[in-house]
């Protein structure tokens, strides 16, 4: 009993190297436009973070100056009457009060290098005038806290 002999058939299945190729482009394409857009996101949420410790700050000095009648812990002193919040270690901004004298302060929210936010600066008075300057590529906003790159609030 002699068999016949075997032909090899190859029944091979998987994807071509154009597919392949192909594949890693369209998700190439799609990573250059989802990424950017992505650390953008994350940018205007840490900018959140940091407006909103600013207007939290500028209550609490309201509160003192409507129980101390100044905005500083001593007549004709320059330290504001609410101590700066100490920041955290997950904290983006820096918050601080300085120039005050009785009838004026200015809070300003410092961007954290560490946390990735270096050059980002947000200020508030008692007047509720607000400005922004940010990092190369960033516009100022232009009395209001800018969100965005283009400075828009």
């Amino acid at each position: 009993m002699s068999k016949a002999p075997q032909r090899w058939r190859s029944n091979a299945s998987g994807f071509t190297l154009i597919e392949v190729m192909i594949t890693v482009a369209i998700v190439g394409v799609l990573a250059a436009i989802a990424l950017p857009s992505y650390f953008d996101f994350v940018t205007r949420s840490k900018i959140i973070d940091g407006t909103t410790k600013l207007g939290d700050f500028r209550s609490k000095m309201e509160k003192y100056f409507m129980d101390n009648r100044m905005y500083v812990t001593v007549a004709g002193g320059a330290i504001c009457g609410v101590p700066d919040p100490v920041p955290a270690g997950s904290d983006y901004f820096a918050i601080s009060c300085g120039g005050a004298s009785n009838t004026t302060y200015t809070i300003t929210a410092t961007g954290v290098a560490a946390r990735g936010m270096s050059g980002f600066i947000y200020r508030v008075d008692q007047t509720n005038a607000k400005s922004s300057t940010g990092p190369a590529g960033w516009s100022p906003g232009a009395g209001c806290w800018a969100l965005r790159k283009d400075g828009s609030c």
